[in-house]
C-alpha cells in the first residue's frame, strides 16, 4: 500500500483531496494531512510517505524548502504540487527538485486520478512489484508508442509520402493505427517563451500535461487520433467523420483555453495551428505541412489562437528585391567592416516587411534564415580572422523557434549579427588592419575617379610598396584588381536599375574609354553590358 501525505494550508482544499477520489483504487492510503509545510515536515520524519500532495505555497515552510527537506528525510518521496499562482520559476524549481506531477487549482477529479495512476505506475516499477504479464504489457505499450510516434516522424521529415508508402492500409499496419474512411487532419501546437528557461523535466512534465488536455477532449469525438510531443511543439493526427469537424473545432479552442491555464511552468503563450483537412492518408503530409505553415501565423497573427495557413505555398516571392538589396548593402557593410550599416541594412529589411500587409509568418521565418545565411556566407569569404561561424545560423534558429512575434524574430536576428560584427572588429582591430579598411572605404567612395595605388596607399599611411603586399594579403586582391572589381559590381548596379547609356555608365564608374570598359565587363561578366542589362530588363 502506498502512503500519501496531504499538504495545504486550506483546510477545505485537504479535505477536498482526500474525498475527491477512491483511493484504494490506487493502491494508496492516506497517512496524514497537514496545514503548514512544518507539520508536512514532521509527518514525513514519523511516517516515512511515498507520495505526497501539496500546495507549492506553504506557511511555515516554503513549498519549495518543504520539498528540499522533505527529501533530505525521505529520498524515495514523490510530489505531487498543487498551484493556484502563475509563478513560473516556483513550478520550474520545483520539478528541478524532483516533483513528477503538478496540478492547478481548483482540482478536478478527473486530472488528479490521471496523476495518481502515473505516481502509482512509478512507485510499482521502482519497487519492482509489477507482474510478469504488467511487466509484458508495458513493454508492448511502449513498442506501440514508439511504431505511433515514427508516422509524426517520418511526416516531418518528409519519409515515406509517395501515395503508395501512405495509403490507409499500409498505416495501420506499419504504424499501429485503426484508421478509418473520414476526414483525415493533422494539427501543430506550439508552446512559446521557453527557450533557456525549461529544464528537460519540465519539459517532459509540460508535454505529459499538453498531451493528456488534447487527447481527453479530441479522443471522444474521433475514430482514430494520436499525439506526439517534441521540443516545444505537440503534433496530432486525427481521424473523425465529417460531420463532426465542427465539434472538434469547438474541442480544440477548449484544449487551448486550458492549456493556456497551465502557466505555472511556461511564461508564455500556446497556439494551435490547423492543418487542411483531406479525405485521404495520402494526403497526410501535406495536412502536416499546412499545420506548421499556420502555426507560423502566430508571429503575425498573434499568439493564444487557432490558426490557419494561408493561401499558396511560396513564400518570400513578393520580398525578393528587398532581400537582394538587403544581402547586397550587407555585404558592402562587410566589405569595410562596418557594424552599424550592417545591422541598419536587417532592420530596415524588418521594417518594410512589416509594413507590408501581405507578410506572412512563413515569409518572416524564411527570409530572416535567408539573411542570417548569407551573412555567415560573406563572413566566411573575408580573408581574415573570423568568430566561430559553425553553430550561428543553428544557434539563430533556436531562438527564433522560441519568438511569438514578427519583429521578436527580427530583433533576435539583428542581435545575432550585431554580435558577431563586434567580434568579428575586435579580431580585425587587434591585427592591424585599420588602415586597408580605410583604404577600402575610400576606393569605394572615389571609384569613379582615376585613382593610383599612391593616392590610395598615402591615405592608409604607408608607402605604396608595403601598401600593396597588405592590401593583397587582406583582401585577397592586389589594388587594380580590387578598384576594377568595385567598379564592375557598380556598373553592374547601373545596369540592372537605371535607364542610363552604356557609355553614361562607363563615365560613371570611373572609364574614359568604352572599348576597354566593355572589354573588362565581358571579362568579368561573360556577356557585353548590353547583353547584361537584357537578361535583367
Amino acid at each position: 500500500m502506498i502512503k500519501v501525505v496531504v499538504a495545504d494550508d486550506e483546510e477545505k482544499v485537504c479535505q477536498l483531496i482526500c474525498n475527491l477520489v477512491d483511493w484504494s483504487a490506487f493502491d494508496m492510503r492516506i497517512v496524514g494531512t497537514a496545514h503548514n509545510g512544518l507539520e508536512a515536515l514532521e509527518l514525513v520524519e514519523c511516517l516515512l510517505p511515498d507520495l505526497m500532495v501539496t500546495d507549492i505555497r506553504m506557511p511555515g515552510c516554503d513549498g519549495l524548502d518543504l520539498i528540499r527537506r522533505a527529501k533530505r528525510l525521505c529520498g524515495r518521496l514523490e510530489f505531487i504540487i498543487i498551484s493556484g499562482y502563475g509563478h513560473f520559476e516556483y513550478a520550474q524549481t520545483a520539478i528541478k527538485y524532483g516533483v513528477g506531477e503538478y496540478l492547478l487549482k481548483p482540482v478536478k477529479q478527473e486530472e488528479l486520478a490521471s496523476s495518481l495512476k502515473k505516481m502509482q505506475d512509478r512507485y510499482r516499477r521502482r519497487t519492482e512489484q509489477l507482474t510478469q504479464k504488467e511487466q509484458l504489457k508495458l513493454r508492448l505499450q511502449s513498442d506501440r508508442d514508439r511504431l505511433r510516434s515514427g508516422l509524426f516522424t517520418d511526416l516531418l521529415l518528409n519519409k515515406n509520402t509517395d501515395s503508395r508508402a501512405l495509403q490507409l492500409e499500409q498505416i495501420n499496419q506499419n504504424y499501429h493505427y485503426a484508421l478509418r474512411p473520414g476526414c483525415f487532419e493533422t494539427v501543430a501546437v506550439k508552446a512559446d517563451g521557453s527557450s533557456g528557461r525549461l529544464t528537460p523535466e519540465a519539459i517532459e512534465v509540460l508535454g505529459g500535461k499538453v498531451l493528456h488536455i488534447l487527447r481527453t477532449l479530441l479522443r471522444p469525438l474521433c475514430m482514430e487520433s494520436e499525439f506526439f510531443f517534441q521540443g516545444t511543439r505537440a503534433w496530432g493526427i486525427l481521424n473523425y467523420l465529417p460531420e463532426k469537424r465542427q465539434a472538434v473545432r469547438r474541442q480544440l479552442k477548449a484544449a487551448l483555453d486550458e492549456m493556456t491555464a497551465h502557466m505555472d511552468l511556461l511564461p508564455g503563450r500556446f497556439s494551435i495551428g490547423l492543418g487542411k483537412a483531406v479525405g485521404t492518408t495520402v494526403e497526410l503530409a501535406q495536412s502536416m505541412d499546412s499545420a506548421r505553415r499556420a502555426l507560423d501565423e502566430r508571429l503575425v497573427e498573434g499568439v493564444g489562437k487557432l490558426l490557419y495557413a494561408p493561401p499558396g505555398d511560396r513564400p518570400y516571392l513578393h520580398h525578393r528585391s528587398l532581400l537582394a538589396r538587403t544581402v547586397r548593402e550587407m555585404e558592402e557593410g562587410l566589405e569595410i567592416m562596418d557594424p552599424r550599416s550592417v545591422v541598419d541594412a536587417v532592420r530596415r529589411m524588418g521594417e518594410g516587411l512589416f509594413n507590408c500587409g501581405s507578410t506572412t509568418g512563413g515569409d518572416v521565418l524564411y527570409l530572416a534564415n535567408e539573411v542570417c545565411s548569407s551573412y555567415v556566407l560573406f563572413l566566411r569569404g573575408l580573408p581574415c580572422e573570423l568568430p566561430d561561424t559553425d553553430g550561428f545560423v543553428g544557434d539563430f534558429q533556436v531562438r527564433a523557434e522560441d519568438c511569438a512575434s514578427a519583429r521578436a524574430v527580427w530583433e533576435e536576428l539583428c542581435t545575432a549579427i550585431q554580435s558577431s560584427m563586434e567580434e568579428l572588429v575586435s579580431l580585425r582591430q587587434r591585427g592591424n588592419i585599420r588602415p586597408i579598411r580605410m583604404a577600402r572605404q575610400y576606393i569605394r567612395e572615389h571609384a569613379s575617379e582615376p585613382l593610383t595605388l599612391e593616392e590610395v596607399s598615402g591615405v592608409a599611411g604607408f608607402n605604396p610598396s608595403y601598401f600593396s603586399t597588405l592590401f593583397k594579403k587582406e583582401t585577397g586582391q592586389n589594388f587594380v584588381e580590387y578598384l576594377s572589381q568595385v567598379r564592375m559590381d557598380r556598373a553592374k548596379e547601373l545596369l540592372k536599375e537605371s535607364n542610363l547609356s552604356i557609355a553614361k555608365i562607363c563615365e560613371q564608374v570611373g572609364y574614359a574609354d568604352l572599348k576597354y570598359f566593355t572589354k573588362n565587363f565581358r571579362k568579368n561578366t561573360g556577356v557585353r553590358p548590353g547583353e547584361f542589362r537584357k537578361l535583367y530588363s
